[in-house]
């Protein structure tokens, strides 16, 4: 549960989220979340909107055999719950990846910022759009890709270039974190690194996963 107090320090983040989520903000009220802790219940009714100051959220949802699906992971700048402001249940889980400080605004207080700032239904409907998109490509990979296919794209996301010519991963990722996102089991993850690891494609450290050449499109 968040703490009954707001963190003094939330307030001073405002100033450093995009410019049209600043006003919104300001009117919400600012909670801390530890880590691991679930801020959204699939299939809850809900209508407030997570506007993330500092930390990460992982949305989620639960097979009716416990699996967990990675829908994306963000943070500070973004926000989380405006799926449900229509009035109907939560069409996904949110937790804490780490301790993450929020700005919590309620359905009224939406429509009384849209009523003052009336571009930011725009906005509003953009990042709706932008999320039914990406469940859209999503569940297109879960349907056509084999598991290694899905490996190799959420590698290739992640990887940013560097100057030696390799890529690297510098999100501190499991094999479990890896196999939600992926829609696997963990066994079939952990298989598929250690077989790129002998072949000379990864190289895994504590933090980082380097790509150390093309990754094969197939295997």
């Amino acid at each position: 549960m968040p703490s009954s107090a707001p963190p003094r320090t939330s307030a001073s983040l405002i100033p450093q989220l995009p410019e049209a989520l600043r006003p919104l903000a300001q009117r919400g009220e600012l909670r801390r979340y530890a880590k691991g802790v679930r801020l959204i219940h699939e299939g809850e009714q809900g209508d407030t909107l997570f506007i993330i100051l500092r930390g990460r959220l992982r949305a989620f949802g639960t097979g009716s055999n416990g699996r967990e699906i990675t829908y994306g992971t963000y943070g500070a700048g973004e926000y989380l719950g405006e799926m449900s402001l229509d009035g109907g249940p939560r069409s996904a889980s949110v937790s804490a990846l780490e301790a993450t400080d929020c700005s919590v605004i309620t359905r009224h207080t939406i429509r009384l910022h849209i009523a003052d700032h009336p571009e930011f239904a725009f906005d509003l409907l953009a990042k709706v759009i932008r999320r039914a998109r990406t469940a859209t490509h999503t569940a297109k990979e879960l349907a056509l890709n084999d598991v290694y296919g899905r490996l190799v794209m959420l590698l290739n996301a992640l990887a940013v270039p560097q100057l030696n010519g390799t890529r690297v991963i510098s999100e501190r990722l499991t094999h479990q974190e890896m196999a939600n996102r992926m829609g696997c089991s963990r066994e079939m993850v952990s298989r598929l690194m250690k077989d790129l690891e002998r072949g000379g494609y990864v190289a895994v450290g504590p933090n980082t996963i380097t790509l150390l050449k093309p990754l094969p499109p197939r295997w």
